[in-house]
Formats: structure tokens, sequence, C-alpha cells
């Protein structure tokens, strides 16, 4: 049986009329992996705002690049997210730092699934929480923390040659990198916004094994 590809992922999401709906049930039939639990590595969630831009017609989601003032990963390409605060669960996080980064405030209704965990070289295990913004979402990035937002296409993801692989010396892992706005994203990002690509798409991928360039190393 041949896989789905993923501009037919693409396809399917778009015929219907309730993109939401399609995607909630793309997550629902995703068979999340959640780490064990490690005392070493610190909690984290990010979430995947699917947005649809009414004028253009087409789907995306929200990716920001961090403020170059941040003492860690400053100038970097993120999704909205960041550490777990005590007795907070992951998707409580990752709406707080969607509103905290972008004033764009969801409420747990609007979450449709939620990724693999993801441990990086940093020292943190992400959870990605995949959330409908929907049309019109109002977006106000904190400048304290965000230089810009920007919406993805959904279609700029799912083209086949969007993702490569490449290796480093110092790892036996794959470095995965992601084309996006002529530039490369590497991981932990890059391999968030690859399985949610790959969810879209109709298949079960895992991701924590993908490697992440030496400046995200620390």
């Amino acid at each position: 049986m041949t896989e789905p590809s993923a501009e037919m992922g693409l396809s399917a999401l778009s015929s219907g009329t309730d993109l939401r709906s399609a995607i909630a049930a793309r997550m629902a039939s995703f068979e999340r992996v959640a780490s064990a639990s490690d005392e070493s590595l610190k909690r984290a969630a990010v979430a995947i705002a699917v947005v649809e831009v009414e004028a253009a017609g087409r789907p995306g989601f929200l990716l920001t690049r961090r403020a170059a003032s941040l003492r860690a990963h400053g100038g970097q390409w993120a999704l909205p997210g960041g550490r777990c605060d005590s007795g907070e669960t992951f998707a409580e996080a990752a709406l707080r730092e969607l509103h905290e980064e972008l004033d764009l405030r969801l409420g747990a209704d609007r979450i449709l699934g939620a990724l693999d965990d993801y441990p990086t070289r940093s020292g943190y295990l992400i959870t990605p929480v995949v959330v409908w913004a929907g049309v019109g979402a109002t977006i106000t990035p904190n400048p304290a923390e965000v230089a810009s937002v920007h919406t993805i296409p959904l279609a700029e993801i799912l083209q086949a040659d969007a993702v490569d692989f490449v290796s480093i010396p110092e790892s036996e892992r794959r470095v995965i990198r992601f084309r996006i706005n002529g530039g490369h994203i590497h991981a932990p990002t890059a391999a968030l916004i690859y399985q949610f690509r790959e969810v879209l798409a109709g298949r079960q991928t895992r991701v924590a094994d993908l490697e992440q360039p030496l400046f995200a190393w620390r």
C-alpha cells in the first residue's frame, strides 16, 4: 500500500469546509509518544497555532523570530513557547506562552492534540501542542520576547523539497533542516514542524532521534 504524499495530505485537508475538524481528526489518529520522566530535563511546551488567512485563503501556522536581546537562543526561529511553570500541564503552558508572546488568548477547547515529546541538547523536554487560532486572530508580539511573527503556509512545509537531512562529525544522528522563508530552520523547531507535517500527511513519523546543530547544544 502506498503511503499518502504530503501534497495528498494538504489536498484532503483543504477539500472540506471544516479545516479545524480535518486537522483534529488527523491529530486524533496520531499515536503520541510521551517520554519517560527524566529529572535532568526541564519540561517545556510550544504551540503550533493553526490560522486561516481569510484574504489569501491559505491555512498556515505561526512562527516567531526570537528577540535578539534574549539570553538563550536570541534571534533564532521558534514556535511560541517556553518552560512549564510548577504544577502546570504542557497544554496550559503552551496556551499561556501563546498569550504572553503574541497576546493571543485561546481556551482549552482550541487544543487539537499534542505531538511527541522532544528532548533537546540544551536540557529541555518539549511537548508541541497543536491549537486552532482560526480566522481573524489578532496578534500583538511582545517585543521583549519576539522580534517578528510570521504565518507559514501549510502548503510550504508539505512540499517534498522543504526538508532535508545533513550530517555533522559530532553526532551519528541526522541533522534535520527545514527550508522556510528563503533560509533554513533547524531542530528542535524543525523536528517539531516536521512531525506536524507528517501528521497532516497521515503518517506516523518519530523525530526524537533527529539531531540539532552545534549552536543549539547550549
